[in-house]
């Protein structure tokens, strides 16, 4: 049932003309994959420092709360870019993308990551004032960095997987990976 709501959904997103002259365009698919691998980079990127700063890796003579403030607006823009640029990149190849293991997966990590992201700032927030200058944060603190480095790097190797066909619904495949695809009769 949910399969065939989102194919029916990923349908009705293929039937905008918009989506295939996106998906068709000579210079703009290209640009908006770019975009959104180039502020993938800049958002991870600051991701990246803050997590490492929180594990004890790396800055720790600067106040953790001095890091996060300074790269948390940059980070932002960049997830802000990246989300909407990987909108768009659904909206561009929607039948193919809902029906890609790979897709589904990256999406279970991004909702992790999410959930990971807002209970890492909630607990800092909350803490940040007893262990600021301390090379190293709290156990629970590094745990959510080193969780949050695992699921984005999780994310960043599931969406490269989406381009390949290995596991695309017109392949002959077992009976659990055409329905963790979401494969579906066209």
């Amino acid at each position: 049932m949910l399969n065939q709501g989102l194919f029916n959904f990923a349908q009705w997103l293929d039937s905008f003309e918009l989506s295939t002259r996106l998906h068709e365009s000579y210079y703009m698919y290209n640009w908006v994959e770019s975009t959104h691998v180039v502020s993938l980079m800049l958002s991870l990127g600051m991701l990246f420092i803050i997590d490492m700063r929180m594990l004890g890796l790396t800055l720790t003579n600067v106040p953790a709360s001095k890091i996060a403030s300074k790269l948390n607006l940059p980070m932002m823009i960049g997830f802000s870019i990246m989300i909407i640029t990987g909108l768009l990149l659904f909206f561009a190849v929607p039948v193919r993308t809902t029906q890609s293991i790979w897709f589904r997966i990256k999406f279970v990590l991004l909702i992790a990551a999410a959930i990971n992201a807002w209970l890492f700032h909630k607990k800092l927030n909350e803490s940040v004032s007893t262990w600021d200058n301390e090379p190293k944060a709290p156990k629970r603190l590094r745990y959510a960095a080193g969780l949050s480095l695992g699921l984005w790097a999780g994310i960043v190797t599931t969406g490269r997987l989406i381009a390949y066909d290995w596991y695309d619904c017109y392949r002959a495949q077992s009976q659990f990976i055409t329905w963790a695809a979401g494969c579906m009769a066209e």
